[in-house]
């Protein structure tokens, strides 16, 4: 048995082309369906519903064979464990620093000053600015990013971007971009080994399917 991980939402219906490319079609829709398990068309292989950032934890201690998850959730996991053989070019957005349409962020950062940064992704954003020569005090944040800088809970957000229309809406101008974003596929180490002649066509199929 084959088992792939992967989230809801965005990642999970771009995925879905990838898959049929190899010969797999998922049987349920994991909106409608409350199973966390969803058989395809395949005895063979299965879908695991996970959190987006649980992906590589599946994979890296085999509750899967493979996933797909973000480069901004594989840079703050580590790649322990994981083998990245493919960038899949979906799920495209951004990690951008954004801040109040009114803050002088460029006096804000500069050499030897200290900065407030709300963020999830807080082994990029501390590189980043360590990068810069800036301090940064770091205040982790899982979700509605935008209310940091307008509570003054922060100076600066770090977050994906993808429109920027969130941001606009809540008076935020992204002033940096940090780094593109797109999904990979991972695969677990010891799977790639013992499982090479499942896992390799499943691996070449999206190789030919991905947009060039």
């Amino acid at each position: 048995m084959i088992t792939m991980a992967l989230s809801k939402g965005r990642i999970f219906e771009e995925t879905l082309p990838l898959l049929r490319a190899a010969g797999i079609e998922v049987q349920e829709d994991p909106e409608t369906s409350r199973k966390l398990i969803l058989p395809t068309n395949r005895g063979d292989v299965r879908v695991v519903l996970v959190r987006a950032t649980d992906v590589p934890t599946y994979v890296q201690y085999g509750g899967a064979d493979l996933g797909v998850a973000g480069k901004d959730v594989l840079l703050e996991h580590g790649s322990s464990g994981l083998v990245q053989p493919l960038d899949l070019k979906i799920a495209r957005c951004r990690l951008s620093v954004a801040v109040r349409d009114d803050f002088d962020y460029a006096a804000a950062v500069k050499q030897g000053s200290r900065i407030r940064v709300a963020t999830k992704y807080t082994q990029v954003a501390r590189e980043h600015f360590a990068d810069k020569g800036v301090h940064v005090d770091l205040i982790k944040l899982y979700g509605s990013m935008e209310l940091a800088p307008l509570t003054g809970l922060a100076d600066a957000i770090v977050d994906l971007v993808s429109t920027g229309s969130t941001l606009k809406a809540n008076h935020l101008v992204e002033v940096e971009t940090i780094m593109p974003i797109s999904a990979r596929l991972v695969v677990n180490q010891t799977a790639l080994k013992t499982k090479v002649e499942r896992i390799g066509p499943l691996i070449q199929a999206f190789e030919s399917a991905i947009a060039p």
